[in-house]
């Protein structure tokens, strides 16, 4: 049975299914995306190859669709990163409960780490890093966190993640700065690329939080289960 800790851990299961279920939407959101990418990519080929060949109303109905389905795509991800924001929040929490030694990064980090540049390269995986090895069986080694072994999903998770984020970026570019059909179409297919990796991310982070969770469910359990001891 596990050591009983100072406060009361809080349940992270509804929070874990919340982020889980805004995953499985968002990546829904991306296939459709995709589809509309892809559909587009093909309009500009066609403009590109003969500009009299897809009339004026059929590019206002294009980039219509096109707008629409870029901001439906950035509801879903607003939503997923919040998601994602209140399940880490609350097992951070617990985390800190389960291990008497500081994690590595302050509280602040929990939002700044994924924005800062730079740092966003590594502190967020640095926090869920930490908030694993706490919360897993075992706990953080004697010598600290540092030097807890990582675990793999984390980091290939981490990874897909990154680059995602460096194609999306890419994608980004390439329609903001081009103004004529092929550079519209090399960014539809950028962003199709970058929204397979964030569904393979999304894939990679499932697990973690679900495995995440099942540690801190696991100990709260056992602390649920324990017998009260009145004090005399």
């Amino acid at each position: 049975m596990y050591p009983p800790p100072p406060n009361p851990i809080r349940p992270v299961r509804g929070v874990a299914v919340f982020a889980l279920t805004m995953l499985a939407v968002d990546t829904l959101v991306g296939v459709a995306a995709a589809g509309v990418d892809l559909w587009m990519a093909s309009l500009m080929d066609q403009v590109a190859a003969d500009p009299d060949a897809v009339s004026e109303a059929q590019l206002n109905s294009a980039d219509l669709i096109y707008s629409g389905s870029g901001w439906t795509e950035v509801a879903a991800y607003l939503i997923t990163i919040a998601a994602f924001l209140i399940w880490q929040f609350r097992v951070r929490d617990n985390a800190e409960e389960f291990s008497p030694v500081p994690h590595r990064r302050s509280r602040r980090w929990l939002t700044l780490g994924w924005v800062v540049p730079v740092v966003s390269l590594w502190f967020p995986k640095m926090i869920i890093d930490d908030v694993w090895t706490a919360s897993k069986p075992g706990g953080v080694p004697d010598r600290g966190f540092a030097h807890a072994r990582r675990s793999g999903l984390i980091w290939a998770w981490w990874l897909a993640w990154l680059c995602a984020s460096w194609i999306s970026n890419v994608a980004a570019r390439l329609l903001l700065t081009g103004d004529d059909a092929e550079a519209m179409a090399r960014a539809a297919r950028f962003d199709v690329l970058s929204i397979g990796l964030y569904a393979v991310a999304a894939a990679l982070a499932a697990p973690v939080i679900w495995k995440i969770t099942a540690f801190q469910e696991a100990r709260r359990a056992s602390w649920d289960a324990a017998p009260s001891h009145p004090v005399a």
